[in-house]
């Protein structure tokens, strides 16, 4: 289970440029993991483009922005696009980061269960560890509290 204070798990996925990025390669840098249920959708679109919005301000506190779903990369890339989302898009079509971090998870919908990626957002550590876990992220005013949480570290 995801904890604050401890190692993020490692991961190793397909960005929407094709390039693989893993947690290893971001050592140093303070990550902000956006995990999102669907590209193109109203509330993920919203998300993302807070996100595009206030990239400098996230940025400034030394810290790079993935988004993270199960979509492929070519949907990733049309997603991208569409809203000129400058910050990579991670996917994890096999659910493997999605599970490790504890995001892929049944939810209900008009008495129907099924399984789906909650609304989570994760903070790491120049160092690798778990700083901050946002959990059943309502997207209005999110992102400003993970800029204070960057503010805060």
């Amino acid at each position: 289970m995801l904890q604050v204070g401890k190692r993020a798990p490692a991961f190793n996925l397909a960005s929407d440029s094709g390039i693989k990025v893993s947690l290893a390669s971001l050592r140093g840098n303070r990550v902000v993991l956006y995990f999102y249920p669907k590209d193109d959708t109203p509330g993920c679109t919203q998300e993302s483009c807070d996100f595009r919005d206030n990239l400098s301000r996230i940025e400034s506190q030394d810290a790079v922005v993935f988004g993270v779903s199960k979509d492929s990369v070519s949907s990733h890339q049309k997603f991208k696009e569409k809203f000129s989302l400058p910050f990579p898009l991670l996917s994890d079509p096999a659910y493997a980061m999605l599970e490790k971090y504890g995001v892929w998870k049944e939810k209900k919908l008009y008495g129907r269960s099924y399984m789906g990626i909650e609304r989570t957002t994760v903070i790491i550590d120049e160092y690798g560890k778990v700083a901050q876990i946002f959990s059943k992220v309502k997207v209005k005013g999110h992102v400003e509290s993970v800029i204070e949480a960057l503010q805060e570290m």
